[in-house]
Parts: C-alpha cells; sequence; structure tokens
C-alpha cells in the first residue's frame, strides 16, 4: 500500500489549519463528461438523479461555472468548512453517471501577483 507524501499531508494540515480560521474556503470541483454519453444523455442523467435541486448545496456559493472544452465543467465553489461534506455527498448522489467528478482545494493568487503582471487588468464577471 501505498504512503502519503510528506508535501500531501502537510498542504493537507495547512488547509485544514485555513479552513478552521477561515469562513470559507473556495473549491474547484472538475465535472468530467462521460464521453460515452452525448450531452443529451448527459442532461437526462442530471435531470434524472435531482442534479440541478441538490447542487449545489445551500449554504454555498458559485463563484464561477465554466465549460473546459474536451474535458467538462469547472465550478468553484465558496463552501464553509461544514458544508464540505454536504458538497461531496450531493455530487455522489447526483452527478455519477454523468461525470467523473475531482475537487481541488482553491485560492485566489490575483491578489499577490496583480502588481508583477505586465498587464494587471482583471475582467469581473
Amino acid at each position: 500500500m501505498k504512503r502519503p507524501s510528506i508535501l500531501i499531508l502537510v498542504t493537507l494540515l495547512l488547509l485544514y489549519v485555513r479552513a478552521e480560521a477561515a469562513d470559507t474556503i473556495l473549491l474547484t470541483v472538475f465535472l468530467k463528461h462521460d464521453q460515452s454519453q452525448n450531452l443529451t444523455e448527459i442532461q437526462k442523467v442530471q435531470e434524472e438523479q435531482g442534479f440541478w435541486k441538490a447542487f449545489p448545496p445551500e449554504g454555498t456559493t458559485v463563484v464561477s461555472w465554466y465549460v473546459m472544452m474536451g474535458i467538462g465543467q469547472v465550478v468553484t465553489l465558496e463552501v464553509p468548512p461544514a458544508k464540505l461534506r454536504e458538497v461531496n455527498l450531493a455530487l455522489e448522489k447526483t452527478a455519477w453517471k454523468a461525470f467523473r467528478t475531482e475537487f481541488y482545494p482553491t485560492y485566489d493568487l490575483y491578489p499577490m501577483i496583480k502588481d508583477k503582471l505586465a498587464n494587471p487588468a482583471k475582467k469581473s464577471l
């Protein structure tokens, strides 16, 4: 059995400490399309499983929702740490069969690097 590397353990510890101190965290979710299904079939699975009623769970906020062509959809949520389990369960119950899911803790690096950029313009949506 593989043991997690020290880097992974330190990263998880830092995320835990930050989450305990923060009201919310950012979580990026990849909804990777099941390419054995076309869009109509994927949307039918989402509807049948109640995806739009369950996701995102109450108490979380959508920061962005993009299509990544050839991959699927990329959703960034603002999540209170106590709601992380609900996000996971909502996707396990309603997105599987239509998507494979991946989760990534996320943070906004822009405020720290904007002065270093040659073109610091950031488009607000």
